[in-house]
C-alpha cells in the first residue's frame, strides 16, 4: 500500500468527498448560494416571464407599523383640515345669507320710507292745482319726515354697524329723489325759478359722477360745507312748500340764496378734492411701478 491516498481507499464516504470539490467545488455555503441565485432568476408566477428579482423586497412588501395616536390624530387633522379648505364657501354663502337678512335693519328701513315719500310728497304738493294751502302743509309734512330720517338712518348704520349694500346705494338716490321732486315741483308751479332748480341739479348729479370717477384712487370725504349745504338746502325747500306770506316769505328767498351759494362753492371744492386726489393717486401708482422695475 504505498501512494495510495487515503480518500480513494476510504469507501464510499471518502468517494463523495472527494467527488464535492472534483465537480467544482461546491460547498454547502455556495450550495445555497447558487441555490438563491436560480430562485431569483428563475421565472416567477407573474404571468408575464418577469424575474422574481423584479418582485419587491421584503422590506418592500413588509406591512405598515400600525398608526399610533399622533398619527391617527394627525390624519383626523389632515381630513378635518380638507374639510376646512371647503369652509370658505360655506363661509360665504352663510355671510351673504346674514347680508341678506340685515337688509331688513332699521336704517335701511328709513331710507325705504324716504323713497315711498317721493310719490306721496309729489301728490300732495300737486292736489287740487298745487295752491291749496292745506294740502302744500301735508307735502311739507312728507318732506320734513323725509328730511329727518335722512339725519337719522345714516347715524344708525354707522353707530349699529348696520351698514349695507343696499343702503349705500339706496340713501343718495333716496336723498336725491326727495330734493329734486320738491324743486321741480316748485318750478313748475312758478314759485322758484327755473335756474336755481337747474343749478342745485346740475352740482348734486356732477358731483355724485365726480365720485365714481375717482373711486379708483381714493374717496372724497363728506366736509362740513357739504353738511352746513343739505341742512339749508333742506331748510330753503321746506320753507318754499309752505304757503308763506309776508316777511316770511322774504326770508326763504335770502335763504335759498345762500342755499345756492354754499351749493357751488361746495361744488367747486369737490371738483378740486377730485383733482388733488386723481394726481395723488397717480404719482403713488408710477411710484409703485418704478420700484418693481428696480
Amino acid at each position: 500500500m504505498t501512494g495510495v491516498p487515503a480518500s480513494a481507499a476510504g469507501g464510499p464516504s471518502g468517494a463523495r468527498r472527494a467527488k464535492g470539490p472534483a465537480s467544482g467545488g461546491v460547498t454547502p455555503a455556495s450550495g445555497r448560494a447558487f441555490a438563491r441565485e436560480a430562485r431569483d432568476t428563475a421565472p416567477g408566477d407573474f404571468g408575464d416571464g418577469r424575474a422574481r428579482r423584479d418582485a419587491p423586497s421584503p422590506e418592500e412588501v413588509r406591512p405598515a407599523a400600525p398608526s399610533s395616536p399622533q398619527s391617527s390624530q394627525g390624519s383626523a387633522g389632515n381630513a378635518e383640515g380638507q374639510g376646512s379648505t371647503r369652509a370658505p364657501r360655506g363661509g360665504k354663502i352663510a355671510a351673504a345669507a346674514v347680508d341678506q337678512a340685515s337688509v331688513w335693519n332699521i336704517a335701511n328701513l328709513l331710507t325705504m320710507l324716504r323713497l315711498l315719500l317721493v310719490p306721496a310728497f309729489v301728490m300732495l304738493m300737486l292736489a287740487d292745482g298745487g295752491y291749496d294751502p292745506a294740502w302744500r302743509s301735508l307735502a311739507w309734512a312728507a318732506f320734513a319726515i323725509a328730511m329727518i330720517t335722512d339725519l337719522f338712518d345714516g347715524h344708525l348704520a354707522r353707530t349699529y354697524n348696520l351698514v349695507t349694500d343696499f343702503g349705500k346705494i339706496a340713501d343718495p338716490i333716496a336723498d336725491k329723489a326727495i330734493m329734486g321732486a320738491a324743486l321741480i315741483c316748485l318750478s313748475a308751479l312758478g314759485d322758484l325759478p327755473w335756474w336755481v332748480t337747474g343749478v342745485i341739479l346740475g352740482r348734486e348729479l356732477g358731483i355724485t359722477l365726480l365720485r365714481f370717477l375717482v373711486i379708483r384712487y381714493g374717496v372724497i370725504p363728506a366736509s362740513r360745507g357739504g353738511k352746513l349745504k343739505t341742512l339749508t338746502q333742506g331748510v330753503a325747500v321746506g320753507m318754499y312748500v309752505l304757503a308763506l306770506t309776508g316777511w316770511l316769505a322774504t326770508l326763504r328767498w335770502w335763504v335759498m340764496a345762500a342755499a345756492v351759494v354754499l351749493t357751488v362753492a361746495t361744488g367747486l371744492d369737490y371738483v378740486k378734492q377730485a383733482i388733488v386726489l386723481r394726481r395723488q393717486g397717480i404719482a403713488e401708482r408710477k411710484a409703485a411701478l418704478e420700484e418693481t422695475e428696480e
